[in-house]
C-alpha cells in the first residue's frame, strides 16, 4: 500500500511540474509583443548586437573626431588660400618721400653762387610779377661780391670783399642806417656771427637786429640814438624795422647773406620756407633798389 501511495505521489508530482512549466511559458509568451513572438531573434543578430557594443565607439565620440578633423582641414585650406593670395598679390611698400634734410645729408656741401639767388627769385616771383617787373628783379654778376668758397671765416671773407672798410666806416655818419648789413636765419646764428666780427669791425658799432627778447620800438630808439655801422639780423625783423622807418638803407654799401651755413637739419637759410619768403620780401621792399643801381653789392657768405 505504501508503494502504491508513493507511486501515486510521484505520478501526480511529475504532472504538476509539467503543468507549472507550461503555465510559465504561456505567461512569458503573453508578455512578448506579437512581432517578437512571430519573429524570434536569431543567434546571428544576438552576436551582432554584442559585437557592436564591444567594437563601435559612441556616436558623440565619432562626431567629435569628425569635427576636429574638419577644423584641421579648414585651417589648412585657409592657410593655403592666404599663402596663395599673398604670393599672388604682395603688398607694395610705400616709398618714403625724401626731405631736404635727407638730400642735403647725403650730398656734399657746395658753395653758393649768384645764380642760386637768381633762381630762387625767379621761382618765387614768376607768378606774382609781370614780365617787365621780372626784368627789374634780375641782377647781373657785377652786382655781386665774390662768394665764399667755404674756406673763409666771416672776418677773413669781409676783409677780402671789403678791403677799404676803415674808409667806409669813417664816411658813415647817418643815424638810423647801416653801412654793412648781414642777414642770417636765426638769433643764435646772429650772435655767432657777431662774435666772428671781432678781428674785422675795429671800432665800428654793431647792433643785433632780431626779434628774440628785443622789441621793435627799443631797436628803433637805439638806431636813432647813435650811428650804427654794422647790423646783423633776421629777414623778418629787418623787414619790420624798414616798414616802420626805423632802419633805412641810404648809407648801405654791402649786403652779405649767410648763404652757406646749415642748421642741425642740414638746411641753409634759403631751404627753410618761412625764412626764404621773408628774405625775398626783404629784397623786394623797394628800399634795396640800390642793388640794381650798383650802389649796393651783394655777397654770399
Amino acid at each position: 500500500m505504501g508503494d502504491d501511495l508513493g507511486d501515486e505521489w510521484w505520478t501526480h508530482g511529475g504532472n504538476n511540474s509539467d503543468v507549472s512549466d507550461k503555465e510559465e511559458d504561456a505567461a512569458v509568451e503573453e508578455k512578448k509583443s506579437p512581432e517578437e513572438s512571430e519573429k524570434p531573434p536569431t543567434p546571428q543578430a544576438k552576436a551582432g548586437k554584442k559585437r557592436k557594443g564591444l567594437t563601435e565607439p559612441p556616436a558623440n565620440a565619432q562626431k567629435k573626431k569628425k569635427t576636429g578633423q574638419e577644423k584641421e582641414t579648414v585651417v589648412v585650406q585657409k592657410t593655403k588660400q592666404d599663402d596663395g593670395s599673398t604670393a599672388a598679390n604682395p603688398k607694395k611698400k610705400r616709398r618714403k618721400k625724401k626731405t631736404i634734410t635727407d638730400v642735403l645729408a647725403v650730398s656734399e656741401p657746395k658753395p653758393g653762387c649768384p645764380a642760386d639767388l637768381q633762381n630762387i627769385v625767379v621761382q618765387y616771383f614768376s607768378d606774382k610779377r609781370s614780365v617787365i617787373e621780372m626784368e627789374e628783379l634780375q641782377l647781373s654778376d657785377s652786382n655781386f661780391l665774390k662768394s665764399n668758397d667755404l674756406t673763409h671765416s666771416l672776418s677773413s671773407y669781409l676783409k677780402e670783399v671789403c678791403p677799404k672798410w676803415a674808409k667806409v666806416q669813417k664816411q658813415h655818419t647817418e643815424k638810423g642806417s647801416v653801412a654793412l648789413l648781414i642777414v642770417c636765419s636765426s638769433a643764435l646764428r646772429a650772435i655767432e656771427l657777431i662774435k666772428q666780427l671781432t678781428t674785422f669791425k675795429g671800432d665800428a658799432k654793431v647792433m643785433k637786429l632780431f626779434a628774440k627778447h628785443i622789441k621793435v620800438e627799443e631797436q628803433v630808439k637805439l638806431l636813432q640814438k647813435g650811428v650804427t655801422h654794422i647790423g646783423v639780423g633776421t629777414p623778418g625783423r629787418l623787414q619790420c624795422l624798414m616798414h616802420k622807418d626805423g632802419l633805412t638803407v641810404q648809407s648801405l654799401t654791402h649786403l652779405v647773406l649767410d648763404w652757406n651755413w646749415r642748421d642741425q637739419k642740414y638746411r641753409r637759410m634759403a631751404d627753410i620756407p618761412e625764412i626764404r619768403v621773408d628774405l625775398l620780401k626783404l629784397l623786394d621792399t623797394g628800399k634795396l633798389r640800390g642793388c640794381s643801381d650798383g650802389k649796393v653789392k651783394i655777397g654770399l657768405f
